[in-house]
């Protein structure tokens, strides 16, 4: 059973997916915009983005949450979204002051245009709510068998029907609910917005607490695109980037600490280093407060330090949380549409509010940084990268990379069979494994593993930074072309179809086996899961397509 905190993390991965669609987004509007390029349609392109985020969100997390991030999920999670604020709308109650002295035409107009803006309003909450809906029931409904004169409407293709239907109980929850939500939103709002720099103090703070869990992606949802409104756009970086004046304190607050804070850090943590092994650690330190001063990509630092010394972490923490109060007081206004990083600094330097006070309040953050985390380090003892214990077995060890990244991914993590669920993020890897106990943990992080969380009993997350996709991706070509199981798995395999008799052909291409069966009552789908199945699919009555992490085509010849 899947615990309530691994499906807060399953959802806070699954939220980078459309955030990943908001730097374009920031780059077109502002590139387009009068003070730079000046190119009408350019700016609306990037102005496209920012007004359909409802819809980005449905598609994007519905993917997110499906087990083999299949697009079957991501229409549902439209379908579901686009019934839902259409449906709401014939709903909604327009007062009459909104109407005031119009008649025919104007008044239809004016009518529809009010509720085009109610729901607009809430597009991003109900987004993410189709996004939910639409993974769960791919997960719940694509693998569902129909009579066979419906079977044309099984499978997959059955989840974005019922999401539709759901899409309708969200559309009357919505429409016979609005004013007391939108009461609800607006109030929660202005209490977060009204409590000043305390308020910004324990968001930032709390940001940097929960990176380790990955919530933090959700935390920062609500205030980047829910908190607050303006002409309609709601959150922080949407009512930034729509030109409100007020917006941009849940942003300020990390570029001290990203452009400048832990840069220091990493210097701070090169200089405490024996002279012996600053050479060793040198690159990789320099590497990592390069990537967060030009990108704003944290959790390569914030990894080689949380583990090893924690009273560090708690210091960066408290540090993030008082940049926010500084930037509040000083009245600094600051937006990005990817992270707190240089290009976001420049690129948005016209639209912010006394974005020169970064200059100054940085300098300071990267004495402060450099001083207290050199002091800390000293004066306790503390293992940071260069000071903590040599393991003589693993610097014996041979390299385990000859030339196939992905492979030597899998390898070190127990071998195609090991893998249930290959994913990622921004700069994670998220795997569900077969068996945590075969993981080789040295052989990770001489892969260039910066540290490893392990949320529940079968997840693990290997911070790696942001070539994190791409080796995801790598792997799952590697676990593909994974060789033959062994003879043991292949009988598990025979067993959970039924056995050798009830096996009529079998075949493999890519991760899909297909396998003909004598009696379909006689297959074990919960058996099939236990042993790594991604997903199963009956194409016809006695036919199942399975989804396998490794080398289809060799199980298949396994099964005999």
């Amino acid at each position: 059973m899947v615990s309530p905190l691994e499906s807060l993390q399953s959802l806070g991965r699954a939220l980078m997916l459309p955030i990943a669609v908001l730097p374009v987004a920031g780059l077109l509007l502002r590139l387009g915009q009068p003070d730079l390029l000046n190119i009408a349609f350019v700016a609306a392109a990037g102005e496209a983005i920012f007004a359909n985020l409802g819809l980005l969100f449905a598609a994007g997390v519905a993917v997110g949450l499906a087990r083999d991030n299949n697009g079957a999920a991501g229409l549902a999670g439209v379908v579901c979204f686009l019934i839902a604020t259409h449906g709401a709308q014939t709903l909604l109650h327009v007062p009459p002051e909104a109407l005031k002295g119009m008649v025919g035409d104007a008044a239809g107009l004016a009518t529809a245009a009010f509720k085009e803006k109610a729901i607009a309003k809430m597009a991003v909450p109900i987004g993410i709510v189709s996004g939910v809906i639409g993974g769960q029931f791919y997960n719940r409904f694509s693998n569902i068998k129909l009579p066979e004169y419906l079977a044309f409407f099984g499978g997959r293709r059955f989840v974005p029907i019922v999401a539709g239907f759901a899409g309708l109980g969200l559309a009357g929850f919505v429409g016979f609910s609005y004013e007391a939500v939108n009461s609800g939103m607006d109030a929660a709002s202005r209490v977060i917005i009204g409590s000043g720099e305390l308020g910004l103090f324990i968001y930032g703070v709390l940001n940097r607490a929960l990176i380790v869990t990955g919530l933090h992606h959700i935390l920062n949802n609500i205030a980047w695109f829910i908190v607050g409104d303006f002409g309609g756009a709601t959150g922080d970086l949407n009512r930034f980037f729509a030109g409100d004046p007020s917006a941009g304190a849940f942003m300020a607050g990390f570029f001290p600490v990203l452009m400048f804070g832990l840069p220091a850090a990493c210097l701070a943590m090169y200089h405490a280093a024996p002279a012996a092994r600053r050479k060793a650690v040198g690159g990789m330190l320099g590497s990592m407060a390069l990537t967060t001063f030009l990108t704003g990509v944290t959790e390569p630092i914030e990894f080689t330090f949380m583990f090893l010394a924690p009273a560090l972490y708690v210091i960066h923490a408290l540090l993030t949380g008082l940049s926010f109060i500084v930037m509040s007081l000083l009245e600094v206004k600051l937006g990005f549409g990817f992270s707190a990083g240089l290009f976001d600094y420049v690129l948005n330097f016209n639209r912010a509010t006394r974005p020169w006070l970064l200059l100054p309040v940085g300098l300071a953050y990267f004495a402060l940084y450099y001083g207290l985390f050199r002091w800390a380090i000293l004066r306790f003892d503390l293992k940071t990268p260069g000071r903590d214990a040599l393991d003589p077995a693993a610097e014996r060890a041979a390299p385990v990379s000859l030339g196939d990244r992905g492979g030597d991914f899998v390898q070190a993590l127990g071998g195609a069979a090991n893998l249930i669920g290959i994913d990622a993020c921004t700069t994670r890897l998220r795997l569900v494994l077969q068996d945590p106990q075969a993981v080789d943990e040295a052989a990770l992080r001489r892969l260039g593993a910066r540290g490893l969380v392990r949320p529940s009993e079968r997840a693990l997350q290997v911070v790696l930074g942001p070539l994190a996709d791409q080796i995801a991706g790598e792997m799952r070509q590697a676990a593909q072309a994974a060789p033959p199981p062994l003879a043991a798995e292949a009988m598990a395999w025979r067993a959970a179809l039924g056995g050798s008799g009830n096996i009529a052909r079998s075949g493999g291409s890519g991760s899909r086996l297909w396998v003909d069966v004598e009696d379909p009552g006689q297959v074990n789908v919960t058996g099939l899961d236990a042993l790594g199945a991604r997903a199963t699919i009956w194409p016809a009555s006695k036919t199942i397509h399975v989804l396998i992490a490794g080398n289809a085509a060799a199980l298949a010849e396994g099964l005999g």
